[in-house]
């Protein structure tokens, strides 16, 4: 089946189609590809067109309007049922989780719920009670996992892109094995409120998708900073990456008679984009990575879990309550011992990133059909996870993506582009490249905003544009539908002004139009403080742009200052 894109769904819409004719040609899809084993839970066609109904009323300019994804069953979609694989756990998720929430509020549509190792425990996708989600590339190889359900769906070509989530590499591993751009985020760039933990302080919700393009729009609309989860970082506007990749020296491919071949030819291929190519030791990542299983962060699966394991061990997964009672132990020395190892592995790392801007690196050394990883299920796993496993640990950023075919052209396989936190915008550029899209940050349009108060050029906040890279569009008036009203400074805050529509009693407004990228708009507008917000502005032109509006609680105890035509006038009176 021909997999979908942004732009094949944008380009149905366009012909005409409604969402529900979408949805319905994605229920034809998932009969058609006939793979119990990728969903643990699909919606009823009267949920379909209740939710189709609700994205028809939805204005269409949203960025992901009609788009249909799937959610990993780690991760809560309001009225479904979230079982982590195990049914026995199983749940009826009373509230989106936060990044379903801004995806659904975007215009996007969840299809159903994918099947993963049990409690997002493995990379193989071989350990759940649903069965093995069919690799959707090459049958009989492993999906990966746990993320499987999530990227047999993309793969298959039965939804736009999906959610999964990323511990130790269950976002990368899958999209190495089904042909297809894994972006796993920096920790708390997307919020995991809402998400089965596995291991809470390493969890990071990932995203899989046909092509960078795509994956880049997904983090637009989901990299925003969520207070309510304790994990969610600010992490600042991104910088673009310089030219300098890191190669490792040596790089164990567990005796693969195809990887190193293709490996090789990925790092021919950055040479040819401009990359210099700098040799470093791997050691100090790779020592940092055997943390993750063989240190006490086992135990944060047992404290995400470990009650309900203990009361019902025979509904866990054979190979899944083997890992997690094995994790129980690790005392508080213990712990502590391990993070001073941690602090020291990533210190001995730190120069590493003064001689490179990113990394290249396998996503698996090796290449597994599912038999094998049923008869040895803890060493294949185990090594699949050999170059994804300290990612978190050292706080990286990362994005798989394919690297061409093994087994004579049968049987994907990809590298992974990684780098420091927050570089998350600019290594999806580079992925780009690599795979020879079309597509750049700087080549999208921007989304303009209007400003009206100290973000206007020259005053005390136009520094928050300016270092987002903002563009000057023009100096306008609004429509003469606005009042403005001028509210008191308060700690930390200079004074600004409110801008209100009232379209029998208002005037036009001195205003500024900037434009600005589609992450740092995202990031911009998340740290606008109430009673301020952003909304549509009317504009002389009759033009409607996204800009500042205030509530009209705004104007309790402000003085009116409509009269001077705006902000610049209102502080230069004297």
């Amino acid at each position: 089946m021909e997999r979908m894109t942004l732009s094949w769904v944008r380009g149905r819409y366009a012909e005409g189609a409604s969402v529900m004719d979408v949805l319905e040609e994605v229920t034809a899809r998932i009969e058609a590809w006939d793979d119990p084993a990728t969903f643990i839970f699909q919606p009823s066609r009267e949920q379909l067109a209740a939710m189709a109904a609700e994205v028809e009323a939805m204005d269409r300019a949203l960025p992901l309007w009609g788009v249909p994804f799937v959610a990993k069953d780690n991760i809560d979609v309001a009225g479904w049922p979230t079982t982590a694989a195990c049914p026995d756990f199983a749940y009826v998720a009373e509230t989106d989780a936060a990044v379903v929430r801004r995806l659904r509020e975007a215009g996007a549509i969840p299809i159903g719920k994918g099947n993963l190792d049990q409690f997002a425990t493995g990379l193989v996708g071989t350990r759940s009670p649903y069965g093995v989600a069919r690799n959707a590339v090459a049958p009989g190889w492993l999906p990966g996992g746990s993320s499987s359900g999530s990227a047999s769906s993309v793969a298959a070509g039965l939804c736009v892109f999906s959610l999964g989530t990323d511990t130790a590499g269950s976002g990368r591993v899958p999209a190495a094995f089904q042909e297809l751009v894994g972006w796993k985020p920096s920790k708390g760039l997307l919020s995991t409120r809402g998400v089965v933990p596995a291991c809470r302080s390493l969890d990071c919700v990932s995203v899989f998708a046909n092509s960078v393009a795509d994956a880049a729009e997904i983090m637009d609309v989901a990299g925003v900073f969520d207070a309510e989860d304790p994990y969610s970082r600010d992490l600042g506007v991104d910088r673009p990456l310089g030219k300098r990749v890191g190669v490792p020296k040596d790089l164990d491919f567990s005796g693969d008679p195809d990887t190193p071949g293709l490996f090789a030819a990925a790092a021919e291929k950055m040479a040819a984009l401009g990359y210099e190519r700098i040799e470093i030791d791997l050691t100090p990542f790779v020592e940092a990575a055997k943390l993750l299983y063989e240190g006490p962060w086992v135990a944060e699966r047992w404290a995400a879990v470990g009650d309900f394991v203990a009361e019902k061990p025979d509904s866990v997964f054979p190979v899944t309550r083997q890992i997690l009672e094995a994790s129980q132990g690790w005392d508080a020395v213990a712990t502590f011992l391990a993070q001073d190892k941690l602090k020291a592995f990533a210190r001995e790392v730190e120069p590493v990133w003064e001689t490179i801007d990113l990394l290249l690196l396998p996503t698996t050394p090796c290449l597994y059909r599912v038999e094998e990883v049923l008869e040895e299920p803890y060493q294949t796993n185990a090594t699949l996870g050999r170059y994804t496993n300290f990612m978190n640990l050292l706080d990286l950023c990362a994005v798989a993506i394919p690297a061409g075919r093994a087994r004579d052209g049968v049987v994907p396989w990809g590298v992974t582009l990684a780098a420091p936190a927050g570089k998350d915008a600019s290594l999806l550029e580079v992925a780009s490249s690599f795979t020879g899209e079309a597509w750049s940050r700087q080549a999208q349009g921007g989304i303009p905003v209007v400003v009206c108060g100290a973000h206007l050029e020259g005053l005390a906040l136009h520094w928050q544009l300016a270092d987002r890279g903002a563009r000057l569009v023009s100096k306008t008036k609004t429509a003469p539908a606005y009042r403005m009203y001028a509210l008191p400074a308060g700690e930390g805050i200079p004074p600004r002004p409110a801008l209100i529509r009232e379209d029998a009693n208002g005037a036009a407004i001195e205003v500024e139009v900037w434009s600005l990228d589609r992450a740092a708009f995202g990031d911009f507008v998340s740290k606008v403080p109430a009673p301020l917000g952003i909304g549509k502005v009317l504009l002389e032109d009759g033009s409607e742009v996204p800009g500042f509006i205030a509530e009209p609680r705004a104007t309790e105890g402000a003085e009116d200052i409509t009269a001077f035509g705006g902000w610049r006038p209102y502080l230069a009176r004297g």
